[in-house]
């Protein structure tokens, strides 16, 4: 199979496994930061927390091996890996957007944190597309790719706008409302995400990773409703 031309597999298969890991990242890009359409964020500073979110896979996988190799595969190690996944998410945001003038209100720390969560997302998804690839399973890369688009995907999305959801309630708070906000919101999204993990693994018919992607996905309603709380309490609290 040959893609824009290239007929070497190997190139083929990154090609392919970049196209389809990071071009449904941007779609749902598109559709989060349509919430932000009365002050939409600079693009700059989407991409660059988009590719920090990307970059934030180099420094997870070698931690979430360390803690395998340490534990193997318990529930432990399931809840280590979603802590290190949630943790670089929010210092990437916190490190580019948080204490600068680019976070000027409320909803600007839900789009940023959904973003880097997409970057995140996007690397992932290209990482689990190419083992297949290369192996040349078409097919297996197809339902890789197909079924982190509507589980993985949104899931690091919702975490993460859990999170920023948190930070932004604490937008007009002191600092002790500010520490306490961000550790709930953090401690909701590794929950979550650990939660997520320990139900679909080694599900051997598929009805619970199903369940999981339906439970996901009815959360996504309620974020998209927490953005309309956002917003007005940003109208209302505004000076």
């Amino acid at each position: 199979m040959a893609i824009l031309g290239i007929t070497d597999p190997s190139i083929t298969a990154l090609v392919y496994s970049v196209l389809t890991g990071i071009l449904p990242a941007l779609f749902w890009l598109w559709f989060w930061t349509r919430e932000d359409k009365m002050h939409p964020e600079p693009r700059g500073h989407l991409l660059l927390v988009f590719l920090g979110g990307m970059a934030a896979v180099a420094i997870a996988y070698p931690l979430q091996k360390l803690a395998f190799d340490a534990l193997g595969l318990t529930a432990s190690t399931l809840f280590i890996w979603a802590t290190i996944e949630e943790l670089l998410k929010y210092i990437v945001v916190a490190a580019l957007v948080l204490y600068t003038v680019d976070y000027d209100e409320p909803v600007d720390a839900i789009i940023y944190l959904i973003t880097a969560a997409l970057g995140f997302s996007a690397m992932e998804n290209t990482l689990f597309i190419l083992s297949p690839m290369l192996d040349g399973d078409i097919f297996r890369a197809l339902i890789t790719g197909n079924t982190r688009f509507i589980g993985a995907s949104m899931l690091h999305v919702v975490c993460s706008a859990i999170l920023g959801y948190s930070i932004a309630r604490e937008f007009f708070r002191g600092k002790v409302f500010k520490m306490a906000w961000r550790i709930l919101g953090l401690s909701v999204a590794i929950g979550l995400h650990t939660a997520f993990n320990l139900f679909i693994i080694d599900d051997k018919n598929g009805s619970r990773t199903f369940l999981a992607f339906s439970v996901i996905w009815m959360l996504a309603i309620v974020v998209l409703i927490l953005f309309e709380n956002i917003k007005k309490a940003q109208v209302k609290e505004t000076p």
